[in-house]
């Protein structure tokens, strides 16, 4: 149970209201406190008698109420939070927010608080759609907001499409998930590599392969939101640096493994889930490489192999976690990993699966421990599967 965490719900004018009135119902259910924070609009889809009868706390409404105690009542709610939600959140709301606006009470307190922000957006599939609101989206999630992304189907305007609020048991889940992991890394240092790199043929053309990044930035996100001093180490990517995260770009692979020497001796965690390349053009043309009427090879060189070096380096306590993309032989190959690379575990995942691998938001994976011990994962988000790792390398650690 989580007994003496908090968390501070604000609702916005949405037809979603009503899944809000069953999401304090389940947090109360896990003996959290609620506080509810309700606009004017809100107020006219769901009454605060409502959510003062579930949550058993008076219900916030205005910023001019007659206060309930002697203090600041925004700053005091900002403070007692563990975790902020917003939902339904409107395309209104968010652009608020993202504008720094503070013309209400739970703007006001939004903007106050030191807590996790959590948004379930939901609106119309234009609206939501619309490149205004996607960059407020962006402009939030830049700054370490966090979204629970809203799902298809049957809107209640009729239409059909993207802007239905996340379901009240997915939305709860993912408030635990945080509040049971709290700062648990606190005092730990962890270095992430993510992303690929690119090595240069001629100054117009490189070499690189299909990483997004996504599933490094899930792991460095989390290392941070649990507690941890999190360096992440990052090739070329359109994604933004995580809250609370210091990141140091590179774009070749030599690049990567001289900003990770420099740095992973600190470190009591590294996880290397960057897809680096293997392999660099010996030469790098001067000039752009024009075309002719015969075949062009290019003479490629080896680059240096950063996760056996690391192996090879290691002190004693430090956690080493690998990645394998692999498209065949996957046990096998990613145990050979292990041995040869001095990991404590590696993560292998199976590119011909749909839903794995690069690019999207989900993944499936085989962990493969140093004790040959052997663990299967469904698909899932990559933040989940960011926990699930970050748990693993965790436990290890206590032990060393």
């Amino acid at each position: 149970m989580y007994s003496g965490k908090n968390v501070v719900i604000g609702v916005t004018g949405g037809i979603a209201v009503y899944k809000v009135a069953d999401i304090v119902s389940r947090l109360r259910k896990q003996c959290v406190n609620v506080n509810v924070i309700m606009t004017k609009s809100a107020q006219e889809f769901v009454q605060p008698l409502t959510f003062q009868a579930l949550s058993q706390n008076y219900v916030v409404t205005d910023m001019f109420d007659e206060p309930k105690t002697w203090d600041v009542e925004h700053i005091s709610m900002a403070q007692k939070a563990d975790i902020f939600l917003i939902a339904p959140a409107t395309a209104n709301v968010i652009g608020k927010i993202a504008g720094g606006i503070a013309d209400d009470m739970l703007t006001t307190t939004v903007l106050a608080t030191k807590a996790p922000v959590f948004i379930a957006p939901a609106m119309n599939t234009n609206m939501y759609e619309n490149p205004i609101v996607q960059k407020n989206i962006e402009t939030l999630r830049s700054l370490g907001y966090l979204f629970i992304e809203p799902t298809s189907g049957r809107l209640a305007c009729g239409d059909f499409g993207k802007g239905k609020m996340a379901e009240p048991e997915v939305i709860v889940r993912e408030l635990l998930k945080l509040l049971s992991t709290g700062r648990d890394l606190e005092g730990k240092k962890v270095l992430v590599t993510a992303g690929p790199t690119r090595e240069a043929i001629d100054p117009v053309r490189f070499i690189t392969n299909h990483s997004s990044g996504k599933m490094g930035y899930a792991i460095a996100e989390r290392a941070a939101a649990r507690g941890a001093e999190v360096l992440l180490v990052s090739g070329p990517t359109n994604l933004p640096t995580p809250k609370g995260v210091r990141r140091l770009d590179i774009h070749t692979t030599n690049e990567m493994y001289r900003m990770v020497m420099e740095n992973y001796e600190d470190a009591d965690i590294i996880i290397k889930s960057a897809a680096v390349a293997d392999y660099r053009p010996e030469t790098v043309a001067e000039n752009k490489i024009k075309k002719g009427d015969s075949d062009f090879a290019i003479q490629l060189t080896r680059n240096p192999d950063i996760l056996k070096k690391l192996g090879e380096m290691k002190r004693v306590g430090q956690v080493l976690v690998g990645f394998a993309a692999e498209t065949q032989d996957i046990i096998e190959n990613a145990k050979g990993k292990v041995d040869r690379k001095n990991l404590d575990f590696i993560v292998a995942n199976d590119l011909t699966k749909d839903g794995a691998g690069f690019k999207g938001d989900t993944n499936i994976v085989t962990i493969i421990d140093k004790s040959g011990n052997i663990q299967h994962y469904e698909k899932m988000d990559k933040r989940d599967l960011a926990d699930i790792i970050l748990d693993k390398a965790k436990t290890i650690y206590s032990k060393e």
